[in-house]
């Protein structure tokens, strides 16, 4: 018996909506980055893209437990000696409220080429409405 590798012709992606709101933050990346990388298919092979879409809507109502949205700190640098930047989860919330499950599925992903690939089917939105109404989004529910 041969091990089946997957490529573009065998890959069939399909597209997933999620809401995000009341959901823990790690739970709801988890799961998302799963489903992105294509592990939740038993056609699953490593070193191909075969994930599908995800959209995450209610990304502004994702909760955080404990005193994570005070101690909770998300770092930039600007390569210039002393040009390290600090937000907090609370200040990251109020200015870019998608921003915080991009980054924690971004985070669960492989890096290089690979993994950029993959966040390129993640899209996550604020409220309620999406952009993604021709593809017929399927609703998964989330375990957690």
């Amino acid at each position: 018996m041969k091990t089946f590798m997957a490529n573009e012709n065998t890959i069939k992606r399909e597209w997933f909506v999620v809401d995000a709101a009341g959901k823990r933050l790690g739970r709801l990346a988890t799961e998302v980055a799963t489903v992105i990388r294509g592990k939740h298919k038993p056609t699953f092979t490593p070193h191909v893209d075969c994930g599908d879409y995800v959209v995450v809507v209610n990304a502004d109502k994702i909760e955080l437990t404990g005193k994570k949205w005070d101690d909770k700190k998300y770092y930039t640098h600007s390569q210039y000696p002393g040009g390290l930047k600090t937000k907090t989860a609370k200040v990251m919330m109020q200015e870019k409220p998608t921003r915080m499950v991009e980054l924690a599925i971004k985070g669960m992903l492989p890096k290089g080429k690979l993994g950029n690939a993959m966040y390129k089917k993640l899209f996550v939105y604020a409220g309620p409405d999406h952009k993604h109404m021709a593809q017929k989004p399927t609703v998964m529910e989330l375990k957690g």
